[in-house]
C-alpha cells in the first residue's frame, strides 16, 4: 500500500466551492484502478488549508494510471485552479504502526 500526501492551500474565500467540487472529483478518483480510499481534512488553525491522503495499491496506480488517464484531466479541471501555490505531492510506505 502507498499513501499519497498533499497539503492543499486553497485561494482565500474559495473553500466552500472547493469542497463542493471535491465531492464531485472524489467520484472520479475512487473509480480508478488501484484506488483504496481517501480522506480530506480541513486545518483548524488555517481554514483554507487541507490535507489530502489517498491510499493506492501501488505507486504506479497513482503516477501512471491515474495521472495518465482522461479522468485525471477532469480532476484537474475541477480542482487545480483552487490551489495557490500548487501542492507538493509525496508518497509514503508504512514502516511501523500501532
Amino acid at each position: 500500500m502507498v499513501l499519497e500526501h498533499a497539503l492543499l492551500q486553497i485561494k482565500a474565500g474559495q473553500a466552500a466551492e472547493f469542497e463542493a467540487n471535491f465531492r464531485r472529483a472524489r467520484q472520479i478518483i475512487s473509480s480508478m484502478t488501484g484506488f483504496r480510499r481517501l480522506s480530506l481534512s480541513r486545518c483548524l488553525e488555517r481554514s483554507d488549508s487541507y490535507l489530502l491522503l489517498v491510499e493506492w495499491n501501488t505507486l504506479e496506480d497513482h503516477t501512471e494510471g491515474f495521472r495518465g488517464s482522461a479522468e485525471y484531466q477532469e480532476w484537474r479541471t475541477l480542482l487545480h485552479h483552487y490551489y495557490d501555490p500548487f501542492p507538493v505531492v509525496e508518497h509514503y510506505e508504512q514502516v511501523d504502526g500501532a
